[in-house]
């Protein structure tokens, strides 16, 4: 039953949030977020790496990397971030990570 309650709340929270912008006494607050798809198979192949040496490069798991190609899972919002970066600029993803496990 808390669980109910505390929706609601929020539900009426949201409501006069957004009942507040519309009224142009507050500023909405925009998020923008990576797309929900991204082709994974085709990024990996672009890069010319196996599924085993994708994931070790760059920090996932081989079982998430098959995942998301065989359209399984979707990537989370912070794992599409990092596909983004990795599609853009592999090598800086790379290098993070063989920092990360050096330290």
């Amino acid at each position: 039953m808390g669980d109910d309650t505390e929706f609601g709340n929020d539900l009426i929270a949201s409501m006069q949030e957004a009942a507040a912008i519309l009224r142009g006494e507050k500023d909405a607050t925009r998020v923008t977020l990576p797309p929900d798809t991204i082709d994974v198979r085709a990024l990996r192949q672009r890069l010319g790496l196996s599924r085993a040496a994708f994931a070790t490069r760059f920090g996932l798991a081989v079982a998430a990397v098959r995942d998301w190609e065989q359209g399984l899972r979707r990537p989370d919002p912070s794992a599409r971030v990092l596909l983004v970066v990795i599609s853009r600029n592999p090598e800086i993803v790379a290098d993070a990570v063989a920092d990360a496990r050096a330290a």
